[in-house]
């Protein structure tokens, strides 16, 4: 059974299912999986997932949802990847939490300050199975209004695509125990903020062809 998330049910207009609501959030229950659109940003995907955890049984997290990718990441607009480590860009200062010293997350002897990695062994499977490469993701609840803003944030971080979800579900994942999976499709190149350029679409069609392939 796999619990899916996205931002927007703008993102998932092809999942079909039974309709239902958990707290605040609206969802689907279909075969093999449960919905629930979390809202846009960090905060909200983080307690989407952990209020729903916290309930239920949760064997699997997928979340998915159209993202921008970043100048000289080589991606291409409609194109499918996987996320294998999230960034909290906007966490700390510039350089993140590390020099502050305060990690975000302690779990047993691993400390972490703005790198959150997605469960290794789940991504790896599903990138075998669909054909998919894994990237760095980046996430912050300011998205970049420039292509010099998006551009100085993947030299610093190395990220090759842009959310405002990723780092917030990736961490949650960690506390929770929970094997946690990110599927992108990109819509935008980060930074350019019109939208006649974009191409969402595209990338949402993109989507459904890779969610279908992964609840056979």
């Amino acid at each position: 059974m796999w619990l899916l998330l996205s931002p927007t049910r703008l993102e998932a207009p092809f999942l079909r299912g039974e309709p239902f609501t958990f707290l605040v959030w609206k969802g689907l229950r279909g075969e093999d999986f449960v919905y629930l659109e979390t809202g846009v940003g960090k905060v909200s995907a983080a307690m989407a997932l952990t209020a729903y955890a916290l309930v239920h049984p949760v064997e699997r997290a997928l979340l998915f949802g159209i993202a921008g990718a970043y100048p000289g990441s080589g991606l291409a607009l409609g194109q499918v990847v996987l996320v294998g480590e999230e960034v909290e860009a906007d966490l700390g200062l510039r350089e993140g939490l590390e020099p502050l010293g305060f990690p975000a997350l302690r779990k047993g002897r691993e400390r972490y300050y703005n790198r959150f990695p997605l469960d290794p062994g789940l991504t790896a499977s599903l990138g075998e199975a669909l054909g998919l490469g894994v990237v760095k993701g980046l996430a912050r609840d300011l998205v970049s209004e420039s292509l010099e803003e998006a551009q100085a944030l993947a030299q610093r971080w190395g990220a090759q695509v842009e959310s405002m979800e990723g780092a917030a579900f990736a961490r949650a994942c960690l506390a929770l125990g929970v094997r946690g999976a990110e599927l992108r499709a990109i819509a935008n190149l980060a930074g350019v903020r019109d939208k006649g350029a974009w191409r969402v679409k595209e990338a949402v069609a993109a989507l459904e062809g890779a969610l279908a392939r992964i609840l056979e």
